[in-house]
């Protein structure tokens, strides 16, 4: 009677559904952390370019079109740069709490010729991004050591001036 009770067991396939599913449930966890992380990465580095973009934008708007004869510097807008890349209108943080905006910085090239004014007023801004990884231990139970990534984004635009 035993004999016949595991030859039964043996066949009996109920559960095997429930143990596929076990067994393929951390690949299908890792490949959805994996999905949610490249999508947060890739929009916190688009909304970075498009601050960036609208800060050097801003810049050649309010600096003086003939800086380059006077000798000035675009230095003194550094924090105000740095606002527009961070934060929206409003004043909130356009960004998850794992990405920081380390340095925004702005530079003034001016670019010689025979250009009607004088030389050509370019700015250039560029900020320094650190994007953190809120699931790195869920990727850790898995042997993968996720790094913290750094980047930077540089945007040019000539100086129009007031």
């Amino acid at each position: 009677m035993s004999v016949l009770s595991l030859k039964t067991f043996w066949r009996n396939d109920d559960g095997s559904a429930l143990i596929e599913f076990g067994l393929l449930l951390p690949t299908l966890i890792l490949f959805l952390g994996l999905s949610v992380e490249g999508g947060r990465t890739f929009w916190s580095y688009q909304t970075t370019i498009t601050g960036v973009r609208d800060a050097a934008r801003y810049l050649s708007r309010v600096v003086d079109r003939d800086i380059c004869e006077t000798g000035g510097s675009v230095a003194e807008w550094n924090s105000r740069l740095t606002d527009i890349v961070r934060n929206t209108q409003s004043g909130e943080s356009l960004f998850p709490q794992a990405v920081s905006i380390n340095a925004v910085t702005g530079t003034l090239t001016c670019h010689a010729g025979g250009y009607r004014r004088g030389p050509a007023p370019v700015t250039t801004v560029t900020a320094s991004l650190s994007i953190g990884v809120p699931f790195a231990g869920l990727f850790s139970l898995t042997g993968l050591q996720v790094k913290t990534v750094q980047t930077t984004v540089t945007d040019s635009t000539r100086i129009l001036g007031l």
